[in-house]
């Protein structure tokens, strides 16, 4: 964005705060990328509308539908065949895979799933032919220095539950297809024997709904694979918390249990975790994490953009619209608002004291930014000003991948971070 309105939000901010906090260092240089939301039958939908550019030099990898998909019943929700984009590794990289699953929120009843499947999120018939490989899936050594040169696949989300349901037949009225799990499967066998069953190192990685799926099927991930492999995986912006919400209630707790009901996701969620309480429950990272084996390496902000609007403050449990403008620009917030903000955050960092203390091969990058996935942005992944807690993204996943030394960092409270790059949301 330019100086001038990048000043002018550093004002607005200032003024915004004043009074409520005293910050610990200088909070200057703040960088945003603007967003639009549109809001429709099936949820949240955010379009970015200025920010991040890309060169005209930008890896495109077309798309590849799964052959005998379909015979599994391996399909999206309107029944098309699923699909993934991959791009070959090369020199040393040749046999180590990154798969990267695609995230886009979840439908939980019928009405949001019919909607769904008229878009790239229920089907494949309107899914890009091509796509843009950054951040994480770039193949350029100077932005991924770690697996530029990896076999690097998106797995394209069509299911609308965290590719984890799995439901016989379909509904008849609407016809709908409750298959994530299915496709899961068939993507990796698809993959297996396209070379992946002669991987050496290995990473599953997803932002938002897929880094859910990607802490859901990590342990699965690491049993597909060779034994001599090195396996572990990341999730991006998928650490999402079983919280209350404005009003006193747990909208997202009844959201995700809709998700998990209608879509029979159950029986692919950890036993361990099912036996001790509600099924639904377990579709939350905090339940979950204690019984995944896999290393793991938490990537999330702990003032996630899509949390605050869909989890804490949606519009279900803000009648009022109190919360309107303060989910969009933290710059708008009430002092009150503001406090509760910090609450989230630390309700986000007492759910993952556990992983802390109990996971001595997990990896955390938890910085204080208004962002929602920053593996797949060039801008927040690795570039000259990316945001930072001594080391860049990129850096702390590979210093954690590779074990070249310890990669779990915090982040000082909101807005002390000058490195962040917020998003900055306007209504549509």
């Amino acid at each position: 964005m330019g100086a001038g309105r990048g000043m002018r939000g550093l004002r607005e901010l200032g003024r915004a705060l004043l009074g409520v906090i005293m910050c610990g260092v200088m909070c200057y240089g703040l960088k945003t990328t603007e967003i639009g939301v549109t809001r429709n039958s099936s949820g949240l939908f955010w379009e970015e509308l200025s920010g991040e550019s890309y060169p005209s030099g930008t890896l495109m990898v077309g798309l590849t539908l799964i052959p005998g998909a379909a015979e599994k019943g391996a399909v999206c929700l309107d029944g098309t065949l699923p699909g993934y984009h991959i791009d070959r590794g090369f020199g040393s990289g040749a046999n180590n895979w990154l798969i990267q699953l695609e995230g886009g929120g979840w439908c939980n009843d019928v009405r949001t799933c019919v909607y769904r499947k008229t878009t790239r999120r229920g089907s494949s018939r309107y899914m890009e032919q091509a796509i843009m490989f950054t951040g994480i899936l770039s193949n350029k050594r100077s932005e991924n220095p770690d697996f530029y040169n990896w076999n690097r696949v998106k797995l394209r989300y069509c299911d609308g539950a965290s590719f984890s349901g799995d439901m016989e037949g379909e509904k008849e009225v609407p016809k709908l297809f409750f298959r994530g799990q299915r496709i899961w499967r068939a993507a990796i066998a698809d993959l297996l024997a396209k070379g992946m069953n002669k991987a050496q190192q290995a990473l599953l990685s997803g932002c938002s709904a897929g880094g859910l799926a990607s802490i859901l099927h990590c342990d699965e991930y690491r049993d597909l694979m060779p034994q001599s492999a090195k396996v572990k995986c990341l999730s991006d912006a998928g650490f999402f918390l079983d919280m209350m919400d404005v009003s006193g209630g747990h909208y997202l707790r009844s959201f995700f249990g809709g998700v998990v009901n209608m879509q029979g996701v159950v029986k692919n969620l950890p036993k361990a975790c099912t036996s001790r309480m509600d099924p639904a429950l377990c579709f939350f990272p905090q339940y979950l994490l204690p019984y995944i084996k896999t290393p793991l390496f938490i990537l999330n902000t702990a003032y996630d953009s899509w949390q605050i609007q869909d989890g804490l403050a949606p519009n279900v449990a803000d009648t009022h619209g109190l919360w309107r403008y303060c989910k969009l620009n933290p710059a708008n917030c009430t002092a009150s608002q503001y406090q509760v903000l910090q609450g989230f955050r630390m309700k986000m960092l007492d759910s993952l004291k556990g992983f802390i203390d109990y996971s001595r091969d997990g990896g955390m990058f938890i910085n204080s930014c208004f962002a929602h996935c920053q593996s797949e942005r060039q801008d927040t992944w690795f570039a000259a000003d990316s945001p930072r807690l001594r080391r860049t993204v990129a850096e702390s996943v590979g210093d954690w991948y590779f074990e070249r030394g310890a990669s779990k960092d915090i982040d000082c409270a909101y807005p002390c971070d000058h490195t962040c790059h917020n998003l900055i949301f306007r209504p549509k």
